[in-house]
């Protein structure tokens, strides 16, 4: 039986230049397998709590020696000589934090060994991690969702909503559908640039230029899939994250279009600009504990539109519940951070889907070059990832590894669309 040798602890730095966690887990037999978190800019008050050292001389206060030290102390002495079982490690690690909130030991601390167990777990049975977390069921690839302008958090707030995608909807493969996306991102590249508009991107490598209001930015995507060769509606279709708790404090301001809106009224602007273009999923369109913003919103608009659920469920099992029971959304954003551990991660996936939801597999802007969500999407069945844009490394991991994961499938690679699983 092979058994956890040791675990290693150490601090790296995420896409953003800021501390996370790396694990190295050593097996018993000498194999070992490394695993890194990352961490949200755009996060929601109800996620699982990270542990940072707080300490305003070193990286901001951002620092995880502390987080770190739990790993190498009472971590590691606790799980030496586990056996490598991925699920049991998992729920020792959360009786071992004792926290509501996994806040003692951290849940970046938490989450580094539980992905770091299931990368040892797929290594003792000699499989890749994406057929480990799938075990004998039929795979799919995903289909991605891609960040192509950016706002909000991501982007300095130069639009209020956080991202603009887009999705290749009649893409037959998935390389097929990276190579559309590579061909809008170009496109929009290149009309910003006619227009005297900035290129720079932003956290996760969409453009953010200086747009006066939310419909531009929908009229520039519709500009460049045009460009690209493609048809706006047809071939591609676009995505929002509204990212709504961000510019609520009892009204919804939009900054960049200086207005204030109730409830009622952001209703009524999303679905009038939903309206005009091929956008067929919101996220977060309401603050994280407005559930009646959501309510309504998915009654009205939910038959023909994909409401996801980020802030308001924050990949947790009880919120999640209560949006089933409520149908306060007909979709999930699920982001292994959020929650803590692959276990837990993988019960909110299987009891949305129970429910009839959807789900879409999402990495944080702070990332790391570990390609593990790519195989957590394709284990999972999740049929949707969020990656971000196409550009920069701890991107291109994900994007890459599910190249790789074509190719290992062979013949029986399918990609996951909004007629087959997505």
């Amino acid at each position: 039986m092979t058994r956890i040798a040791s675990l290693l602890g150490r601090e790296i730095l995420d896409s953003r230049g800021r501390p996370t966690i790396e694990v190295q887990l050593t097996l018993s037999d000498g194999r070992a397998v490394t695993a890194s978190v990352p961490s949200g800019a755009s996060t929601g008050r109800h996620e699982a709590v990270e542990r940072r050292d707080g300490d305003p001389g070193r990286y901001g206060g951002l620092g995880v020696l502390g987080a770190i030290a739990g790993i190498n102390g009472e971590v590691a002495a606790a799980l030496t000589g586990h056996e490598v079982d991925a699920r049991s490690i998992d729920t020792a690690l959360i009786a071992f934090d004792g926290s509501p909130d996994k806040s003692r030991l951290g849940a970046n601390a938490i989450l580094a060994v539980s992905l770091a167990a299931a990368r040892a777990e797929a290594e003792v049975k000699g499989l890749p991690l994406w057929r480990s977390l799938a075990g004998e069921r039929p795979v799919m690839l995903p289909m991605p969702m891609v960040n192509i302008i950016s706002g909000g958090l991501h982007a300095d707030r130069q639009l209020d909503f956080q991202d603009f995608m887009v999705i290749p909807a009649s893409a037959e493969t998935y390389s097929q559908a990276l190579e559309m996306v590579c061909a809008v991102h170009r496109a929009t590249g290149e009309v910003l640039a006619e227009r005297g508009l900035t290129t720079l991107r932003a956290d996760e490598g969409g453009f953010g230029p200086p747009l006066a209001r939310h419909q531009d930015a929908l009229a520039l995507l519709d500009t460049a899939v045009e460009r690209a060769g493609f048809s706006v509606g047809g071939d591609i279709l676009y995505a929002l994250d509204v990212a709504a708790t961000h510019f609520y404090d009892g009204e919804y301001r939009l900054a960049s279009e200086d207005r204030a809106l109730t409830a009622e009224a952001l209703n009524e602007y999303l679905c009038d600009l939903v309206a005009g273009h091929p956008v067929v999923s919101v996220e977060d369109p309401f603050a994280e504990d407005d559930w009646d913003g959501f309510v309504t919103f998915t009654a009205t608009i939910g038959d023909r539109l994909q409401v996801v659920g980020d802030d308001l469920f924050t990949t947790n099992l009880s919120r999640l519940g209560r949006g089933i029971a409520e149908r306060a959304a007909n979709a999930v954003l699920v982001k292994m951070n959020q929650i803590g551990t692959i276990s837990e991660t993988l019960d909110v996936v299987t009891t949305a889907k129970q429910a009839g939801f959807r789900t879409v597999i999402s990495a944080r802007s702070g990332e790391t070059e570990d390609a593990a969500l790519a195989d957590l999407a394709v284990g999972c069945d999740g049929g949707q990832i969020k990656v971000g844009s196409i550009t920069q490394s701890e991107r291109l991991a994900k994007y890459n590894q599910l190249l790789r994961i074509e190719h290992a499938l062979g013949d029986d690679a399918v990609l996951a669309s909004w007629g087959r699983g997505a």
